[in-house]
């Protein structure tokens, strides 16, 4: 009803405006029209007819006295009596004078007045003859001549005007012209008046309904307004719009013409640089953050889940928060959760797909595309995870993908992304060898590259199995308790796998971050030759720098040589191989010294690192050209595992095969 009601007013304002442009172009066209009128041909031809009225009477008044006085004063010797015998002689001339003169007498006095005095003018050589008929040619001929004398104007000296002038009948004609175009004026006058009386009219008449319409709301109408859902979408989606463009960092007043080295930055020399820190009041008050993520398809796009806020019992207990690089005051889509979150990542062979894992145990799936709620959830029930979720990864292709997702009583998962309501695959991890219980308590997760079938975990008990998910030669379903990775000695909170980059294959080798404080490098043992009895397998080198849990892990995706670590202290370490192995080579002091729980590259080129803390802030850093690797760096890390094992720092070496530690799988 609303867009109706604007539709109609909107019409009526644009025919108001329609009526009054038409009564402004009328007034500024009677105007003008006026003003040629008064400067126009209808003065002048009455100003015409007024010379022409006065031409003619003065010219007949100037004849006649010329008749009487010309004579004595041309003709100083010829008496008055000559020139009347003259003229009366002239007059009864048998010769057809008489009729001559009498036409052009009849037709203007001036002209027979003028006749008079040429032949007056010409009796000092002719009195003799002035009775001969064959001189009154020349008589004629002279009074063309002196035709113009009384004249005014010597425009009227050719036969056109001369014929024209002759039209006696014009000023009559000219008079009813006028006088019918000045009737027609008027009535043309009076029906402009009128119509704009009618127009003026109807503009009040359409005001007065435009205020009809165009009234003050109440409160109640502006409430219903405000709290709209369309309203609300509007302003949720052009104030990010804006915002996004005020958060745009370019400086446009910058002058290229400036040397560089007059405009130095102020962060040259740091190698770590921050880029933005991401909080909302809203959804990061007495929060942490359990795990981060990166969009696989915009850079720019972050991904953080929270756990719950004790001291807000009325908001979700857990949020996911999606940011924009170029929208820092709030996040981009804010998703909620009736559990903690405690696991989040990208779908990503669907951009708008976000899958979490919580801390009741159930998988839940958003869409950038709905609302706050999840689209699809697991059911609390024994057939998929009862206990946290603390890891989960996508494995797969496009068109074959699953969702893989392990919690703390051992059991791991496979779910289809289109169906949430059972899992397609239930794994238990069991290791007999345990006291109390067989469960094995998983914190982390991790795939190999190229690998979808078998997988290693991290522990709570600070040991790493390997474990398959299908029957294989050699391998059954489930974990290998023969193989233990044995080395840290509290749970392990971090595990990632070497990517599968370079010249060089080196994705058998991973690291493992604990809360004993340290990071150790693993490399995994063949899956060709599985052990029949318990081995243990020692980490190939220790990283023993940390002050604090070290929280989390992770190779560069771009750099082999290159890993970052985060640890409770609050510090972002970033560690190159071959530059050093004994201490990173930058260490950054991350916000305000709280702990940094979870790490992860951008999935471009590894320039950027989100870092998530638990004071419920996202940190995004850039390492600036660390993320770039040398052409030799594969070929130097090989010497450096070569050094790790060649020099007796750890017994690390499985079965005395160094080669394969160096050169990889």
């Amino acid at each position: 009803m609303s867009d109706k009601r604007r539709a109609e007013i909107e019409a009526k304002r644009s025919k108001l405006a329609e009526l009054r442009k038409a009564r402004a172009d009328r007034q500024r066209a009677e105007t003008e029209r006026r003003q040629v009128e008064g400067a126009g041909p209808s003065t002048a031809a009455r100003r015409d007819v007024d010379d022409l009225v006065n031409a003619l009477v003065g010219a007949s008044r100037g004849g006649f006295d010329t008749g009487d006085v010309t004579p004595s004063s041309s003709l100083p010797g010829t008496p008055p009596r000559q020139h009347t015998l003259l003229y009366s002689n002239s007059t009864l001339s048998p010769s057809g004078r008489v009729s001559r003169q009498s036409d052009v007498g009849s037709d203007r006095n001036s002209l027979g007045t003028t006749m008079v005095v040429s032949a007056s003018s010409g009796t000092d050589h002719v009195v003799e003859r002035t009775l001969t008929p064959r001189f009154l040619p020349d008589l004629i001929d002279v009074e063309q001549e002196l035709f113009e004398l009384p004249q005014r104007e010597r425009v009227i000296y050719n036969k056109e005007v001369q014929t024209t002038a002759v039209e006696t009948e014009v000023p009559s004609t000219l008079e009813e012209d006028i006088r019918q175009q000045i009737q027609r004026e008027r009535d043309l006058d009076a029906e402009r008046l009128a119509r704009e009386k009618e127009l003026e009219e109807e503009s009040v008449q359409l005001e007065k309904e435009i205020e009809q319409e165009i009234r003050e709301l109440t409160e109640e109408e502006r409430a219903s307004i405000l709290t709209a859902p369309e309203f609300l979408d509007f302003v949720e989606q052009s104030s990010k719009i804006v915002q996004r463009a005020l958060n745009d960092g370019y400086d446009y007043i910058r002058d290229y013409t400036i040397g560089t080295e007059t405009n130095g930055d102020d962060s040259e020399g740091k190698r770590v640089k921050r880029i933005c820190a991401f909080y909302d009041e809203r959804c990061g008050k007495n929060r942490s953050i359990t795990d981060v993520d990166w969009s696989p398809k915009y850079p720019e796009l972050s991904v953080a889940s929270y756990n719950k806020n004790p001291a807000a019992l009325n908001e979700p207990d857990g949020i996911v928060a999606i940011w924009n690089l170029h929208l820092l005051e709030r996040p981009e889509f804010v998703f909620h959760s009736q559990s903690d979150v405690l696991s989040v990542t990208f779908s990503p062979f669907h951009s708008n797909l976000v899958f979490g894992g919580t801390y009741s145990g159930q998988i839940l799936l958003w869409d950038t595309r709905s609302k706050h709620l999840p689209v699809l959830k697991t059911p609390l029930s024994a057939a998929g995870h009862t206990h946290p979720v603390y890891a989960m990864q996508m494995v797969g292709t496009q068109n074959a993908h699953n969702l893989i997702t392990s919690s703390t009583d051992g059991t791991v998962c496979s779910w289809l992304v289109d169906m949430l309501a059972q899992p397609q695959e239930t794994l238990e991890l069991i290791h007999a060898g345990h006291n109390k219980t067989g469960e094995v308590a998983i914190t982390t997760l991790d795939f190999p590259d190229n690998e979808t079938t078998t997988f290693w975990v991290g522990t709570e008990e600070g040991n790493v199995y390997q474990a398959n998910r299908y029957d294989r030669a050699g391998a059954k379903a489930g974990l290998n308790q023969y193989d233990i990775y044995k080395g840290h000695s509290g749970p392990v909170m971090g595990l990632h796998f070497h990517p599968l980059i370079g010249p060089v294959d080196f994705s058998d080798l991973f690291l493992t971050a604990s809360v004993d404080w340290t990071v150790k490098l693993w490399r995994a043992k063949s899956l060709a030759k599985p052990s029949t009895t318990a081995h243990a397998i020692a980490p190939i080198y220790s990283f023993d720098e940390a002050d604090d849990y070290v929280y989390d892990v992770k190779w560069h995706p771009a750099h082999p040589a290159v890993f970052g670590t985060v640890d409770g202290s609050g510090k972002f370490d970033l560690w190159n191989l071959n530059t050093d192995t004994e201490v990173p080579v930058v260490s950054t002091n991350v916000g305000s010294g709280r702990a940094i729980n979870k790490l992860q590259w951008d999935r471009k080129d590894g320039r950027r690192a989100a870092l998530g803390g638990s004071d419920g802030k996202l940190y995004v850093y850039d390492i600036g050209d660390m993320a770039l690797p040398r052409e030799a760096e594969w070929t130097d890390l090989q010497k450096t595992l070569a050094g790790m094992v060649g020099g007796g720092q750890t017994n690390g070496v499985v079965d005395g095969d160094a080669s394969r530690i160096i050169g990889g799988r």
